[in-house]
């Protein structure tokens, strides 16, 4: 699908697949909330800066998340109470909108003295097992000083409390982080996340604020470990958190200080460099396995990662990557290179990190490129089956928790790690099943007509 400057254009963020089927996301120029379904019909929800000065927000980059009570919440880095014509852009907006288009501020940076609260929140919110939401800001003030970002939380009904302050280079202390990324939400309960100032940095945070660095890029020497991680990380099957650095890496190619890494973390800190972008040159000279990874990693429903190059490639546009776990140099294939010359190419420029639908098909977006060189969205298939995934992917004992997969309708059974649940279907993509006395964490079965369908993560049974 191409997108056009009407009503929106220029995707940004990576796709929901929600309860109902569909996928959502944002649009940043003439910014909008879409629904687009699995065979192409778009439907845009809400345009943003309908109201004057922009107060309900401008600017959607990060996506959307779809809490447990059915709405979505998002992120814009502008616009919102505090922008008026002489503040311009303003300093970004938290929002809700319904499935049905129902659109709500939620909360205006800025609110507080010196923008104590932060401004410019430019990645995905996330919800916790607590219920309440997280994310980050990119800017914000420290005291006298002007801050380098801040993590925050706030409730499904609005209210903020700033967790975290980063600072600048100037600030006498604490000053090698930040421009924090999306968080991760952990199973020990903490969240994760990278920044990338002064190289960047892996670290976690306590959901009552408390802050630990677990690794500084750039440690080793040439940053051959990486340097500047900006998709953030995910916490995997295994334990470990996986993620991308932008660059840095063993290998320079035409690109002197690296082409960028993908590595490995654990919960302690302990760091592994599982590859290094441009270990293959192409004829033309261009990094034929891409360059410059700017979003997180995926694990797939076969156990292996995937992502995306923002450039490079053998067309030049970027690529699409899968990687397994153990990061051998040979097991990186690429997958698919998008050509570089727009508009009459099927995508270039920063494609956005990619999401795995319970089809087994794996979908995204470009900024630029396509029929009108307004960006295009994408299907990628590898041949991976049908999975179900549970929404949200932690619950305590006799829970109401969501399960998302196709084909549903003549489900059988569901169990919770070999514990027989009791469940409502609801349609063909949605169940609803209590989690049952004697469940324990680990992998979600629905039985249906069609064959056994697995989740593609464990579910985390809460105490």
């Amino acid at each position: 699908m191409n997108f056009n400057d009407a009503p929106g254009a220029q995707p940004r963020g990576t796709l929901l697949q929600a309860a109902d089927g569909d996928l959502y996301g944002t649009t940043s120029k003439r910014g909008t909330v879409y629904r687009i379904t699995p065979n192409g019909t778009l439907t845009t929800l809400y345009l943003f800066c309908s109201h004057a000065d922009c107060v309900d927000g401008d600017y959607p980059t990060a996506g959307l998340v779809q809490v447990t009570n059915g709405d979505f919440y998002g992120t814009t880095m502008f616009g919102g109470a505090q922008s008026t014509p002489a503040t311009a852009s303003g300093p970004g907006t938290i929002f809700k909108i319904t499935p049905g288009g129902t659109f709500t501020t939620l909360y205006s940076f800025c609110s507080q003295a010196e923008c104590a609260d932060g401004y410019y929140p430019g990645t995905r919110l996330v919800q916790a097992a607590d219920g309440d939401l997280y994310g980050t800001t990119q800017a914000g003030f420290y005291g006298a000083y002007r801050s380098g970002g801040t993590i925050f939380k706030i409730t499904p009904s609005g209210t903020l409390t700033t967790l975290y302050s980063f600072c600048p280079q100037t600030h006498p202390t604490n000053c090698l982080e930040y421009s924090p990324s999306e968080l991760a939400p952990a199973s020990d309960g903490d969240l994760y996340g990278t920044t990338d100032g002064t190289d960047g940095t892996v670290f976690k945070i306590t959901p009552a604020g408390t802050l630990t660095t677990l690794y500084r890029f750039c440690s080793q020497a040439n940053c051959v470990d990486g340097a500047d991680p900006l998709g953030g990380i995910l916490q995997a099957a295994n334990g470990a958190f996986y993620g991308t650095t932008s660059g840095g890496g063993a290998n320079d190619g035409p690109y002197p200080g690296g082409a960028g890494t993908v590595f490995k973390i654990t919960p302690g800190g302990k760091l592994t460099t599982l590859y290094s972008f441009c270990a293959e040159i192409s004829p033309t000279g261009s990094c034929a396995d891409g360059a410059f990874p700017q979003t997180g990693l995926v694990q797939g429903n076969d156990g292996n990662f995937y992502g995306t190059t923002s450039f490079s490639g053998v067309n030049g546009g970027g690529t699409l990557f899968k990687i397994s776990p153990d990061g051998a140099l040979t097991t990186l294939t690429t997958l698919y290179s998008f050509c570089g010359l727009p508009p009459t190419c099927d995508g270039t420029v920063s494609p956005s990190g990619l999401v795995q639908d319970t089809n087994g098909d794996f979908y995204g977006t470009t900024m630029a490129g396509g029929e009108s060189n307004d960006g295009a969205l994408f299907r990628l298939s590898v041949g991976l089956r049908p999975f179900v995934k549970t929404w949200p992917p932690f619950g305590i004992l006799g829970a109401a928790v969501g399960i998302l997969g196709t084909d549903l309708s003549g489900a059988t059974s569901v169990s919770f790690n070999g514990t027989t649940a009791v469940f409502t279907v609801v349609s063909g993509c949605h169940i609803t099943a209590t989690v049952p006395a004697g469940a324990s964490t680990g992998t979600v079965k629905v039985v249906t007509p069609g064959g056994t369908l697995s989740s593609n993560a464990p579910f985390r049974v809460l105490p």
